[in-house]
């Protein structure tokens, strides 16, 4: 019985899909959608997405690829911290998460795997955004809800949760050149750009978003280095630029900021103009040494927020589908002890711990007693 629901389910699902993928053309608004205060369309996004409504309890995973940093970390501990709560773990019969590496095809064989199982959803940071539209296609006949967030994927066939990446990159470079500016009377000399991951969505409009700002300064010299996200490569990679290169007027880093602030701390580099991340290490290290600048985060506990829609359209509640999630940030100027940094916990922690319009944060306690391995 079990077997013929959800072979019902999968069919209605996948011509339901079909239908508003197809045919939805027109811009949606947040009045058109399920609890947009949470679930906001980006400015962009043209259509509302809608999957037939299925009992529940759900079977729901999350494939994470890449594991190799804080940020990863986070964002599974933030996806078992949302499954813990008692609203959500009442409504779940299964939650899964793996991690398979920075491989397309190991990511897609583990997605396969968990659609042959009859899980009902399926959240993902995908590893290339442009390999997976033949697994869309069984994820839709088979029924099974498919919501990427963070790297997300060149299409427009399923609900996708993310920050508009474009706009985080250039929210840092433009604090940096306005901190340049300021110091200067002019926007001049040399700055250091540590991108990301090569291959993500994430870390081109990131670069995209940081270029934007940065080809229109004359005067600039940009230095780009790959950091991986990992603070110990962006330490390395930070540590050789200013071996190479000398002192930079500014610094941007994608992720792994304190990898970055602890090369120029031990080359003894003065305090420049900072757009970092908003890791508790790098805030306070920033905090301490009075950077002017941003702090502005991809919040790793997104991962949450795709379960929610996820859970969300398998009640056959209506999402946009390219959502936008607000850029939390704040001026280095700001930052403070107890509020935006917290000496007493792992320079580890993130200190962005939620969407508020979502859900209620998470607290340390929450996140910290959750472990990041596969389950």
């Amino acid at each position: 019985m079990k077997n013929n629901r959800r072979a019902v389910v999968a069919m209605a699902a996948s011509l339901c899909a079909f239908t508003t993928l197809s045919g939805a053309w027109s811009a949606a608004h947040a009045e058109d959608t399920f609890r947009p205060e949470c679930f906001s369309p980006a400015p962009d996004n043209k259509k509302v997405i809608r999957y037939e409504k299925r009992e529940g309890p759900y079977k729901i995973a999350f494939v994470n690829g890449f594991a190799g940093n804080d940020w990863r970390v986070t964002a599974i501990q933030g996806a078992k911290a949302w499954a813990a709560r008692p609203e959500n773990k009442a409504k779940l019969a299964e939650f899964t998460v793996v991690s398979v590496g920075n491989d397309s095809a190991a990511q897609i064989a583990a997605i396969d795997n968990f659609i042959a199982a009859g899980y009902d959803g399926i959240s993902f940071i995908a590893v290339n955004p442009t390999a997976f539209k033949a697994v869309i296609k069984r994820a839709a006949q088979a029924g099974t809800v498919l919501v990427p967030f963070d790297n997300v994927l060149d299409t427009d066939e399923i609900v996708q949760v993310n920050e508009n990446q474009f706009e985080l990159g250039k929210m840092k470079a433009q604090a940096v050149v306005d901190a340049i500016k300021k110091a200067k009377g002019k926007v001049e000399g040399s700055v250091l750009e540590v991108s990301g991951l090569p291959g993500n969505a994430t870390d081109r409009d990131n670069h995209d978003g940081m270029r934007s700002v940065l080809d229109k300064e004359a005067g600039l010299k940009v230095v780009q280095v790959v950091g991986n996200w990992d603070a110990g490569t962006v330490q390395k990679v930070t540590a050789d630029a200013i071996a190479t290169n000398g002192q930079f007027d500014g610094v941007m880093v994608q992720e792994g900021s304190i990898g970055a602030l602890n090369a120029m701390k031990n080359a003894s580099h003065p305090v420049v103009p900072f757009g970092g991340d908003a890791g508790n290490g790098t805030r306070r290290l920033l905090a301490e040494g009075k950077y002017p600048g941003v702090t502005a985060a991809q919040a790793p506990v997104m991962s949450s927020v795709s379960l929610e829609a996820i859970v969300s359209l398998l009640e056959g509640n209506a999402l946009p589908q390219k959502i936008f999630l607000p850029i939390p940030s704040k001026d280095n100027a700001e930052l403070k002890e107890g509020a935006d940094f917290f000496p007493k916990l792992p320079d580890t922690f993130y200190t962005t711990t939620g969407y508020p319009n979502c859900f209620p944060v998470f607290t340390p306690e929450e996140l910290l007693g959750q472990k990041p391995d596969n389950t």
